[in-house]
């Protein structure tokens, strides 16, 4: 296997997560998007929309979506199972990872790539140009704000975002909590079992790949 990688970029380090959970090592290419090898025709080849994780399988199939790759990566390697173990935690998890895409993700993103000089023109991923919208920045902030007591609120009642066990979900949230450093917002104390949460996985192996 083959990972196009960015080491600074937040999707990535969940495909390099999952890798490691999984406890495998495949070779790993990086693109520096700072300096748009994204937007280079060798790396077009691999992506045509030029964004990165890319994962090429053992087969070459090439997989170019952080859901494709945990597909894959289940079915291709059972265990540990990262998309849960019965039909109702395999439900949460997919529900919570959404949750963690849409709620926290975007707005993190949107933050940044519309709030930030060195992204002009650069408002969303891929190599088509789209100007910044100043207002989706400050909307971004708001929205992660919403969605760190959405987390806290799940957390106080369970110890992982599906349930019992650490899954997708949890690794899709903390890799995005742990980006929003980019837009100068971390949890608060008052948010003491996110905190320990991320505390949690901090110290697993996977999230130092």
């Amino acid at each position: 296997m083959i990972l196009y990688d960015c080491a600074t970029a937040p999707n990535p380090r969940r495909a390099r997560m999952m890798l490691a959970e999984k406890g495998l090592s495949p070779e790993v290419r990086q693109v520096d998007l700072r300096s748009d090898e994204h937007r280079l025709p060798a790396f077009l080849a691999v992506n045509p929309r030029g964004t990165v994780p890319v994962l090429i399988t053992e087969d070459g199939t090439a997989l170019t979506e952080n859901h494709g790759i945990a597909a894959y990566l289940e079915a291709r390697f059972p265990e540990p199972p990262l998309l849960g173990r019965t039909p109702d935690e395999t439900g949460l998890v997919w529900m919570w990872t959404a949750i963690a895409e849409q709620q926290g993700g975007a707005p993190i993103g949107e933050a940044l790539r519309n709030g930030n000089p060195a992204m002009k023109d650069r408002a969303l991923p891929g190599t088509t140009d789209y100007a910044q919208i100043p207002e989706l920045a400050e909307r971004g902030r708001a929205r992660t704000a919403r969605f760190f007591e959405l987390l806290e609120d799940r957390l106080q009642a369970s110890p992982w975002l599906a349930g019992e066990a650490f899954s997708l979900a949890d690794l899709t949230a903390f890799v995005f909590v742990d980006f929003a450093r980019v837009i100068r917002m971390r949890p608060e104390d008052r948010h003491a079992a996110t905190q320990a949460w991320m505390a949690r996985i901090a110290e697993r192996p996977s999230a130092r790949a």
